[in-house]
């Protein structure tokens, strides 16, 4: 790789930062909506973001680690989530006394209409696109994901205080 390679590389890497912004500004109108109409605090938000982001769950103490708060608080913002459909308790597969929290498919969904919703990337947008130019964005993409799963898994191989 050359230098210019080098300066063209962090140009580019500046243009997609700066259209991310733009179509993160651009999305929020968007994602107003289904925000005001979650019936969710705060910090169930955030404790279910948590959740959705693990496929093997987590233990209402994790949880209170993670957050700073006491047990007894955790507990009831779980139950106020279970509640709702949002989250379910199981049993640890390697440990019977151990309960594990896990985001339901309705959590799941709730998240995605949340966060994940990306106006940028709906129908009426992207079947307007070129067909060059969206072959050449699903390729970037791509490569983006894969990045981000390469760097997911030297996470996971790193060591970790486990919740």
């Amino acid at each position: 790789m050359t230098e210019t390679d080098d300066d063209e590389r962090t140009l580019l890497a500046e243009q997609v930062r700066k259209l991310s912004v733009a179509f993160e500004t651009g999305a929020l109108p968007t994602l107003l909506t289904p925000l005001l109409t979650v019936e969710l605090t705060i910090q169930q938000l955030k404790v279910l973001t948590m959740l959705v982001t693990t496929d093997e769950g987590m233990t209402g103490s994790g949880l209170a680690e993670v957050f700073g708060v006491s047990m007894a608080s955790m507990s009831g913002l779980l139950d106020r989530l279970v509640a709702q459909g949002m989250a379910e308790r199981s049993s640890d597969p390697h440990d019977a006394r151990v309960r594990r929290i896990h985001a339901t498919e309705h959590g799941r969904s709730a998240m995605r209409r949340l966060v994940a919703a990306r106006p940028e990337y709906a129908d009426d947008v992207l079947l307007r696109i070129p067909l060059d130019d969206l072959r050449g964005l699903a390729r970037g993409m791509a490569a983006v994901g894969a990045e981000l799963e390469r760097l997911r898994e030297l996470d996971t191989r790193a060591p970790s205080a486990g919740s």
